[in-house]
């Protein structure tokens, strides 16, 4: 299941990237995370970075660890985690527009085998649900950036 979100932003390329690459931060400034703890920092940059996340889902906390595949910096990175038999990857990335700075997060869930198969069969009635809560986690980033 693919699923995409973006928002535009009043603010710079640099002051986006440095609210959404806060990811020790992250659960105070994106209110559907509850927890995020740092599992392992790279020497320098963003690639490697992993850390488990904490949310809220069905009214129960659930938590996947994640870890940074590719980055640029002031453009973009991917991550990925894997959970239930699922692969679930995650790029989010930086533009210019006419409005201000375009932030845009796709998230895409690849079922790995054929009872993860079965299983995310139903999970496009749940699209909607997980484009609402990408469009909170957009929209509580762009209120960082525009306090700041």
């Amino acid at each position: 299941m693919f699923v995409e979100a973006q928002i535009t932003i009043n603010g710079s390329r640099a002051a986006v990237w440095a609210v959404i690459t806060d990811i020790e931060n992250a659960a105070e400034i994106i209110s559907g995370i509850e927890k995020v703890e740092v599992l392992e920092k790279p020497a320098n940059g963003l690639v490697g970075l992993q850390w488990r996340e904490t949310r809220m889902l069905f009214g129960k906390p659930a938590a996947v660890e994640k870890w940074i595949t590719d980055a640029a910096e002031n453009e973009f990175f991917k991550t990925k985690a894997e959970d239930g038999g699922f692969v679930f990857l995650t790029t989010n990335s930086i533009s210019e527009s006419s409005g201000g700075i375009t932030l845009t997060s796709s998230h895409d869930s690849i079922p790995q085998g054929f009872v993860a198969k079965l299983q995310s069969m139903p999970m496009v009635l749940f699209k909607g649900m997980v484009k609402k809560a990408l469009l909170q986690d957009l929209n509580d980033i762009m209120f960082a950036v525009e306090q700041k």
